[in-house]
């Protein structure tokens, strides 16, 4: 096969596939486009996910008309000149491959007048194309209407996700740069409806109340400054360890105003709360870090939403510092024992001093595959346990003729509970209890958008809701095992979960987030009979071994490995 040069259309659309991943890149784009242009207001109008209609208006400074036309070549920027401009970027923007990109994939309309002339520019593309371009009267700023996304790339369209999902996307992106610029007013209308507003004072707080509610937003705890001379500035919000969240999705970060996603400083704030958050569980933060340009690449992707430091390490130590003594002085004015960072203990597997270790066999796949160390775990069904105790309020002890089994008291009941949820969904009869007094929550404004689309679905799980204002909603009942200060915690956890998670297991999503709250905790003291009645519950299930979400339910020790251990054998 010959080598050719590829044809300049198609050049044009594989660039836009880096650029142009889904509705929500156009998105972000033209706001990063409107916030370098100087802009104090941004409206953003989607429709049908952004497929159909998306519409970003500003008051920035506006393109002069004889650059519009330049602003869509490929390349043509006016935020770099030279390559060691890189070095100390101040714009979002700085690749000039947006506009070029957008227009290869789309129908696009441009209306803008800058600042110095009296008169705006109208012009329209077409495949990549001009097909209309004229003066016409427009207030100072830019406004660019995208349509048809993605219409003469059907094998890009057949890949986006539903309507709601791809909403979602754009709800949180906005979400960020509200956050990034609580001085600038951002208003975002998703088919016909207003889904977020800031009011752009410069008070990140009340961005927070916006994104977050009034009761989560008067909870954050400010990030306290670091030394005035300190290479790396960090500053922000994060939450005290009493609230807390099922996805790591409420962990923004901002370098430079640039909003990033990092794997290192999701860590270094995760490391930040160890020892007070529970497994699974996650802070809410908002971390804004000042760092020199020139100790940051953001050069690494064309998405721009990736950056690489010249020091991590220094990086890592400045975040985690920052929040770890923002929660220390928390706790310390509220009489609280916060955790030191100690080093990572020895694991719990370690085997006594002296010996050589119990081997146990553990089951810790859905699937129901073992984990096996030295001996084999008997079948899937239990055998007939005589309960012998409790152990540390957490497993209970119980022995059989072939061994003794340790069981999480916690995990055993969410799959005793699970099971009994994903029958009543079979069955379509899921148990509701209606609430005395109807709880309010307040959501973000991705969560409004799946909620306002999954109604039907939430409802047949035995949630309803109704709307209360724009983003606050009033619960008036919830499924029936459901105690009642789980509520919030259970239905953050369902909307995290439809956002993500594919329709066909929307229903084991919210079966296992009822499952797990309400459940018997890791330390409740049990009585005998609660324990053996627990048992029993566990032997009557399908799958006894794990928890809905995977974790082994039993350690099992064979009577021969007791025995070698203790030299009878």
């Amino acid at each position: 096969m010959s080598i050719k040069a590829l044809a300049p259309d198609v050049i044009s659309k594989i660039a836009a596939g880096e650029v142009v991943q889904r509705p929500a890149s156009v998105v972000k784009e033209l706001v990063e486009n409107s916030l370098d242009a100087g802009a104090t207001q941004i409206t953003v109008e989607v429709s049908e996910g952004g497929k159909q209609l998306i519409r970003v208006a500003d008051n920035g400074v506006g393109l002069p008309a004889d650059e519009v036309e330049l602003a869509f070549y490929r390349h043509s920027t006016s935020k770099i000149v030279a390559e060691t401009d890189i070095e100390t970027l101040s714009t979002l923007g700085f690749r000039g491959e947006a506009l070029p990109s957008i227009a290869a994939v789309a129908d696009v309309s441009v209306v803008t007048r800058h600042a110095d002339e009296l008169t705006g520019t109208a012009i329209t593309f077409k495949g990549g194309s001009i097909t209309n371009k004229s003066k016409q009267g427009a207030p100072q700023g830019t406004t660019i209407t995208v349509q048809n996304l993605f219409h003469n790339v059907p094998a890009r369209l057949k890949f986006l996700k539903s309507v709601s999902t791809e909403n979602g996307h754009i709800s949180y992106l906005v979400t960020q740069y509200s956050l990034a610029f609580p001085e600038v007013k951002f208003s975002l209308t998703i088919n016909g409806r207003t889904n977020l507003r800031s009011s752009g004072n410069g008070n990140l707080r009340d961005v927070l109340v916006e994104v977050y509610g009034l009761e989560t937003a008067q909870a954050m705890l400010e990030i306290q400054p670091s030394e005035a001379d300190a290479q790396v500035q960090v500053g922000g919000y994060v939450s005290p360890s009493s609230i807390s969240r099922s996805a790591r999705d409420y962990l923004s970060f901002f370098i430079n105003r640039r909003w990033v996603q990092s794997r290192m400083l999701t860590y270094a704030v995760e490391e930040a709360y160890q020892g007070m958050l529970m497994t699974g569980r996650h802070p809410i933060a908002v971390v804004n870090l000042s760092v020199s340009p020139s100790d940051v690449d953001v050069n690494v992707h064309p998405s721009k939403s990736e950056v690489k430091f010249r020091s991590e390490r220094d990086i890592f130590s400045a975040v985690q510092k920052a929040v770890r003594g923002t929660l220390v002085g928390y706790g310390s004015q509220h009489g609280r024992r916060i955790p030191s960072l100690l080093p990572n203990p020895v694991p719990t597997s370690a085997p006594l001093p002296g010996t050589t270790g119990l081997s146990v066999a553990i089951s810790s796949q859905p699937s129901g595959e073992s984990r096996e160390m030295e001996a084999t775990e008997p079948g899937t069904k239990l055998p007939i346990l005589r309960v012998i105790g409790q152990f540390q309020n957490t497993y209970i002890m119980a022995e059989a003729s072939e061994g003794l089994y340790l069981i999480d008291q916690h995990a055993a009941h969410e799959r005793v509970r699970f099971e009994r949820v994903r029958e009543q969904q079979s069955r379509q009869t899921v148990d509701i209890q209606g609430l005395l007094e109807p709880i309010t929550i307040e959501l973000t404004a991705q969560h409004s958008e799946i909620l306002d689309s999954q109604e039907e679905l939430l409802a047949a799980a035995g949630f309803s809701l109704e709307h209360f204002g724009e983003r606050t909603y009033l619960i008036r009942s919830v499924p029936a095992m459901l105690k009642q200060d789980a509520i919030r915690d259970v239905l953050f956890e369902i909307l995290d979960a439809l956002g993500d998670a594919q329709k066909d297991q929307w229903q084991y999503n919210i079966a296992a987030s009822v499952a797990c709250h309400g459940a018997i905790k890791s330390g409740d003291t049990l009585t005998v009979q609660e324990m053996e009645d627990l048992i029993r519950q566990l032997e009557q299930t399908h799958s006894p071994r794990t928890c809905p979400h995977g974790r082994p339910t039993i350690i099992y020790f064979s009577a021969s490995q007791i025995e070698r251990e203790f030299g009878r054998r």
